[in-house]
């Protein structure tokens, strides 16, 4: 079975850096129906010196899905320093991951539970005909609401995980080859160069800019694929200006969106397949253990340094109260958890009172 590998499952979670995990967390469970903890630890962040100034930084962190359907959000705070904006606006297509993108079941009421206490656009047609809007958290993170019909359940929220990113990028035909090749968004589902209407909600959204929308034509498998679905990553290139590093001296984890992680099988195949294509591994965890999940993960960097994160999943609860965790090592690598047992990771959730 070696062979197929590596897998890439989905979009496991975004990564945001922010100044105060719990206040983070409550927004995104409150409007976003992200309330499902899969791991809420505080440790010392010590593999990712490449991008820390080569000095181990204590963290809290916590991962958080929504049961709907898609990726989760990695909430993420230094304790051992304060997290640090950038120095400058940052603009729609400067370097780095701009937006993310959340599914929609019902684009109204999505509209209305975030506009009411949010600001917001208005809801606009999508590029391919989907409709969607923009929003702005309390802490300064955009983030595009798009309508998506499929679903892992019904029936919980009016939103569901992450979709994917908005990414921005300083040459667009190498970065497209970049996700296609290595990430699988092999399906161009738009490829437009204009100002665009939609965006003028966004910092720089006036200008002139080429985005391409990417997805995958094949069904992604894997243990936990029903549950992470489809995904699209947007790319997006400045026309009218230089765009700027929006990581720039800073470290992975100050404020903003810091990575975007894939859920993969096989990561010694992964390994060799990132180095012959001239992205290797900057960081290898080797294996780790964060109390309540645990696997392997690694770090590559897309042609302009943004962060995207591998994790092998190899133990993960499904029900904590009674000590229920799935050991993943020795299954099938490209089969997915019956459905009714990824449902049972639900009972953990963790609305808000």
């Amino acid at each position: 079975m070696s062979n197929q590998l590596p897998i890439i499952s989905g979009i496991q979670q975004i990564g945001i850096g922010n100044t105060s995990v719990y206040d983070t967390w409550d927004w995104y469970r409150k409007y976003l129906g992200m309330d499902l903890p899969v791991f809420d630890e505080a440790a010392e962040a010590a593999l990712m010196l490449p991008y820390t100034e080569g000095e181990p930084r204590s963290r809290h962190a916590i991962l958080a899905l929504n049961m709907m359907g898609g990726g989760g959000a990695e909430i993420w705070q230094y304790t051992s320093r304060v997290g640090q904006p950038a120095n400058f606006e940052v603009r729609l297509g400067d370097l780095g991951i701009n937006i993310a993108k959340y599914k929609s079941i019902d684009i109204q009421k999505s509209h209305d539970a975030l506009s009411k206490d949010n600001p917001c656009s208005d809801i606009r047609q999508y590029i391919d005909g989907r409709k969607h809007f923009f929003c702005r958290d309390p802490f300064g993170n955009d983030l595009e609401v798009v309508e998506a019909d499929d679903w892992f359940q019904k029936k919980i929220s009016h939103s569901g995980g992450v979709y994917g990113a908005i990414i921005g990028v300083s040459d667009m035909d190498n970065s497209i080859k970049f996700y296609q090749e290595l990430l699988g968004y092999d399906k161009i589902l738009s490829d437009q160069t204009n100002t665009f209407e939609d965006q003028a909600f966004l910092a720089g959204g006036s200008e002139k800019y080429r985005s391409v929308i990417l997805s995958h034509s094949r069904m992604r498998k894997g243990p936990f694929s029903p549950l992470f679905g489809n995904s699209e990553i947007e790319l997006i290139q400045a026309l009218d200006r230089k765009p700027k590093k929006i990581f720039e001296g800073r470290m992975w984890g100050d404020l903003g969106y810091i990575h975007l992680c894939f859920d993969i099988s096989g990561m010694d195949q992964l390994r060799q397949k990132c180095k012959s294509y001239g992205h290797p591994f900057t960081v290898d965890s080797g294996d780790f253990d964060m109390g309540d999940a645990g696997g392997q993960f690694a770090y590559i960097e897309d042609p302009d340094g943004t962060l995207i994160e591998f994790v092998e999943t190899h133990k993960v609860p499904v029900l904590k109260k009674i000590g229920w965790y799935l050991n993943l090592k020795n299954r099938n690598p490209e089969k997915s958890l019956p459905r009714w047992m990824i449902k049972s990771m639900g009972l953990n959730r963790k609305k808000l009172k």
